[in-house]
């Protein structure tokens, strides 16, 4: 059901109105279930997890369509890093007949068919620019801006936020980028190598980002060079033909985290070599524990590494500053390119439009509560999809809400809406 359409132009009740009423143009749209935030794989596994209890949910969506990082702001050649039964939403798994590594295209296909099978209905092009919870009526008040600029304020009780960890784009700032002359744009623009064809590429930032980026440029005859500022973890993407993140949670079943470190940098030292040769240091933490403690991701290598080895994708020191078609590095090094690619990932702008300090850090905009305990905040606010843990994490945070929800749903409805 559209309750976005059903609800429309409907008036709260007198003893709301004398509390909320403002003076404005601002239409005001009551919703008898929750508030969803964002219409990606978070936002949909969350009202389906509703749905499934019988509890409407309303979601606001600022693009004009589902899972739009997926949709607008992904390269072509873009796969699912981990095998499809460690990526599908709760309630409803991937198609029999899809890859072990489903591709873009095939991802989308099953968000689509997700939301057809749930009947969820998303109210796109809707930008939340405000949510704050009003203490003297007891509900969260959601003002959004329509493509028009039409403000429209929703008011409920359950406000949940799931706009996730990737909402906006982290482009770095360095000395002589105006002077540089040449393309320089964030991956969300990057589609395939076939601008960059014979060209000379910086890549910045060594995650699966970067690394599969400097990939699809080989195979495009470009010439890239990736910046590796930071130490990284680099793990093949199989052992044996066994996904590797598979058997880790598999081995972390009877072994203790630190073992299983041990076991995977081994394999992978014996499969890669030393990667310090080719400018890769890796971290004095395994790559299970520094997962777990700062939420940062080691790279499943998918050919990249054998590029590196090769010498087809060189690898630099971090960046000090760029010049006309040209970048100095920290060690002094000067390098002429025809363009810089920033695969230096997204943050979380939750902070930018709740009005609310306690659940999220101000720092990163995360969940201030470490997993898995970062779902639930106080006054009806919840948190799906900021885990660090994928997909996996938001269908835990999925079940939790609904949960959560279900048991105070009968009876809270009938109170407010009498």
């Amino acid at each position: 059901m559209d309750y976005s359409k059903e609800l429309e132009g409907k008036r709260l009740h007198d003893h709301f109105e004398a509390k909320i009423a403002a003076k404005t143009t601002t239409r005001r749209i009551f919703v008898p279930g929750p508030v969803i935030v964002g219409a990606g794989p978070s936002g949909l596994a969350a009202a389906a997890c509703l749905k499934e209890k019988g509890i409407p949910s309303l979601i606001l969506e600022r693009a004009n369509c589902i899972a739009s990082l997926w949709q607008l702001k992904t390269y072509d050649r873009l796969r699912l890093h981990l095998p499809k039964q460690f990526c599908e939403l709760i309630l409803m798994p991937f198609p029999s007949d899809f890859p072990t590594y489903p591709t873009k295209q095939q991802f989308l296909a099953y968000l689509s068919a997700y939301a057809e099978h749930f009947d969820l209905k998303p109210v796109f092009n809707m930008t939340v620019v405000s949510a704050r919870f009003d203490s003297r009526c007891g509900l969260w008040l959601v003002k959004t801006l329509g493509l028009k600029n039409e403000e429209t304020e929703y008011v409920c009780q359950w406000l949940i936020v799931a706009t996730g960890e990737n909402a906006e784009e982290v482009v770095p700032e360095f000395e002589g980028v105006d002077e540089f002359g040449g393309p320089i744009v964030h991956t969300s623009s990057y589609k395939s190598g076939e601008l960059f064809r014979g060209k000379k590429v910086l890549v910045v930032g060594c995650g699966n980002s970067g690394m599969e980026v400097c990939l699809d440029l080989c195979n495009y005859n470009a010439s890239p060079s990736l910046v590796v500022k930071d130490s990284v973890h680099i793990l093949p993407q199989e052992i044996l033909g066994i996904s590797t993140f598979g058997l880790s949670i598999w081995l972390l079943k009877w072994f203790p985290m630190r073992l299983v470190d041990n076991f995977l940098l081994l394999v992978s030292r014996l499969m890669f070599g030393d990667t310090a040769q080719f400018g890769i240091n890796r971290p004095e933490r395994g790559p299970l524990e520094l997962k777990s403690m700062t939420g940062k991701t080691p790279v499943l290598d998918i050919g990249t590494l054998a590029k590196i080895k090769t010498g087809h994708i060189k690898v630099c020191k971090a960046i000090k500053q760029l010049k006309h078609q040209a970048v100095e590095f920290i060690d002094g090094k000067v390098e002429n390119f025809d363009a810089v690619i920033f695969a230096t990932g997204y943050k979380s702008n939750v902070t930018s439009w709740l009005k609310e300090t306690s659940m999220f850090s101000e720092k990163n905009g995360l969940p201030r509560k470490p997993f898995p305990n970062g779902w639930k905040g106080e006054c009806g606010l919840y948190a799906v999809g900021f885990t660090q843990r994928g997909l996996l994490g938001a269908s835990l945070d999925a079940r939790r809400i609904a949960e959560d929800i279900g048991h105070s749903w009968k009876a809270e409805t009938t109170h407010f809406m009498a």
